[in-house]
């Protein structure tokens, strides 16, 4: 146990971490030191075990609240073997009856089976989109790498034509049973076994193709379909298409994460779609007729008379699709009015004009923002 490293040390959490940080940590390691991801990789292989292995003891309340008062100890299925006389109930105990009856038991127990199916591991992928393309659903094709059986063992892991043994050290089951004496008697503890590393199988001849792993990595493209109304960011989930599962467990799920790219024009709030739409004085003061881009088109749209900077008028139904719904968001367009620059001489004599024929009425706001001045200095 000296050799051990610290548990916590190990996943890269805090001692006082929360559940959810150690499974993030975990998650994050596990995948980094995956074997699938590096064959023959002996040290990631040990590094991934190590993982494994505290994470199994963190993530239970029980063995978690043992190793913080006993450290590896208390939870070492070895703890308290030595040399000593018989069991004095005259019987053989089980390491996990002792520490129930001090602790409150580990659990319930998972299962040895070796050979049981077991789920292969998701995989992550981004795609990019445009924001047209997020408003009314595309398809892509989306390039990954994941872990496929082999081809030629269809993931035996046996050269073809040959099939693997059952283990005679463990019997299949991939795990083998040391009995030590101890203080209480005899005490049984598991590990597991060395000449098959737990598969509870031995390959004798090797597949050439994949080297006996009887997994490959391959280089896959698939076509997504993406809805109209997704979000960036949102996930979509493609079943069974991840990397290979084991010992004919299913594969796991292909996470298609979306990014959208920004639009120049438009922006969504929802399923609500904004833009700006910049006015000459002109068309603001006396009212127009104006092209209004929108995703479906251009529109024609009547200023009003009057029209101020920061209105807002909308375009019912000329927004994103609502996902996995009917109906759309609509379109909001706010107003902004441009002043004009490098006014010409006739220009510039042609607004002295207009403005020598204005009076406060015309302004109303300008009205009330010097009306509000009076009354504070006659206050």
């Amino acid at each position: 146990m000296a050799d051990k490293r610290d548990y916590y040390e190990v996943l890269g959490v805090q001692k006082g971490a929360s559940d959810d940080e150690i499974k993030k940590a975990y998650r994050v390691s596990a995948k980094k030191y995956h074997p699938d991801l590096h064959p023959g990789d002996k040290e990631c292989e040990e590094k991934f075990k190590e993982v494994n292995e505290a994470y199994e003891v963190l993530s239970d309340k029980d063995k978690r609240a043992r190793y913080d008062q006993f450290g590896h100890a208390g939870v070492d299925p070895n703890f308290g073997a030595g040399a000593g006389g018989g069991s004095p109930f005259g019987q053989d105990i089980d390491l996990d009856d002792i520490f129930s009856s001090f602790f409150g038991g580990f659990g319930g127990r998972r299962s040895n089976n070796a050979n049981a199916p077991m789920r292969g591991s998701d995989v992550e992928v981004t795609v990019n989109i445009s924001f047209e393309e997020a408003a009314k659903g595309c398809k892509k094709k989306v390039n990954y790498n994941c872990v496929s059986s082999c081809g030629d063992c269809h993931g035996t892991g046996a050269q073809p034509g040959t099939i693997p043994k059952t283990c005679s050290a463990c019997g299949g089951t991939g795990r083998v049973t040391i009995n030590q004496r101890s203080p209480f008697g005899v005490v049984q503890t598991q590990r597991t076994c060395d000449a098959c590393h737990g598969k509870g199988k031995v390959v004798d001849n090797p597949c050439r193709k994949c080297g006996g792993s009887g997994k490959q990595r391959k280089n896959k493209t698939i076509d997504v379909t993406i809805p109209a109304g997704i979000k960036d960011q949102q996930i979509l989930n493609v079943n069974g298409r991840g990397n290979a599962g084991y010992n004919g467990g299913p594969a796991g799920d292909l996470h298609v994460y979306v990014n959208v790219r920004p639009h120049p024009v438009f922006d969504c709030r929802g399923d609500d779609v904004w833009c700006e739409m910049p006015l000459t004085f002109a068309q603001a003061a006396l009212g127009a007729e104006v092209v209004v881009p929108t995703l479906d088109g251009k529109v024609t749209y009547s200023v009003h008379e009057g029209t101020q900077p920061g209105d807002v008028f909308k375009l019912k139904g000329k927004g994103i699709q609502h996902l996995g719904g009917r109906g759309k968001g609509d379109q909001f367009v706010r107003v902004t009015v441009e002043v004009p620059k490098n006014l010409s001489s006739k220009q510039k004599e042609l607004i002295k004009q207009f403005e020598g024929v204005t009076n406060e009425k015309n302004y109303s706001q300008r009205s009330s923002f010097f009306d509000k001045l009076k009354n504070m200095f006659n206050d």
